[in-house]
């Protein structure tokens, strides 16, 4: 079987009960998690692109790459913690993922929420799709609609001044519900999605170009 159906199929098969709820990164180690990144895929020796230090979980930037629950989730709100230790730049929190590599052989099928500095609550779609309010303010002309490379995949928050200065703490909260993803930084409603193509996956944080800090990744089931 292909590594990537394998994948999937796993995916599926470990969605987690209504019940769960709890932290996901443990404070000492990455139980519970697997990287993707295919610079390792050589089996070069390269620096990790992700490390458990000090009681956070840290995504160096580089080698570029993922870092993917083992278990898929539905129906949750997710509270990240994050800061930039050095220079702000790009990362995000990608939420329903499932096939890997879907695109530029690099992002797994998703829909992200950026964390990338002074654009914190982007949507980037992956794959799957999702919809919002000013659709047309906010994604460009319709015509360049899509999920695919080359096509008007960001859809634009609702705020660009609602993130902390750099050294200090962010929080993040998304709330997947249905089709719906909601996002909030600092307490500022950024954005709101419905109609999303998928309603559950795995969660993953990327590893694009800068280190970010995480202190808090704690998932609370939300019940119907």
């Amino acid at each position: 079987m292909r590594p990537i159906i394998l994948a999937c199929i796993l995916a599926l098969s470990s969605c987690q009960s209504p019940s769960h709820s709890g932290a996901l990164f443990n404070g000492k180690d990455l139980d519970g998690w697997h990287t993707d990144i295919p610079k390792a895929d050589k089996g070069d020796d390269i620096p990790p692109s992700f490390v458990a230090r000090d009681g956070m979980l840290i995504s160096e930037g580089t080698p570029q790459g993922h870092l993917i629950t083992d278990r898929s989730f539905k129906d949750y709100r997710l509270v990240v913690e994050y800061r930039w230790p050095g220079r702000p730049g790009n990362c995000g929190i990608l939420v329903h993922a499932s096939v890997p590599r879907r695109l530029y052989k690099m992002f797994p099928q998703s829909i992200e929420c950026q964390l990338h500095v002074g654009n914190a609550g982007d949507f980037w779609v992956i794959g799957e799709d999702i919809k919002v309010p000013d659709m047309v303010t906010r994604r460009g002309p319709k015509k360049r609609w899509g999920v695919e490379a080359g096509q008007a995949r960001r859809i634009k928050n609702l705020t660009d001044d609602s993130e902390n200065p750099q050294g200090q703490w962010n929080e993040m909260i998304i709330e997947c519900r249905g089709d719906r993803i909601d996002v909030w930084v600092n307490g500022d409603h950024v954005n709101n999605g419905h109609g999303c193509t998928v309603d559950h996956g795995q969660i993953a944080i990327q590893a694009e170009g800068a280190a970010c800090e995480f202190r808090k990744l704690q998932l609370t089931h939300l019940g119907k």
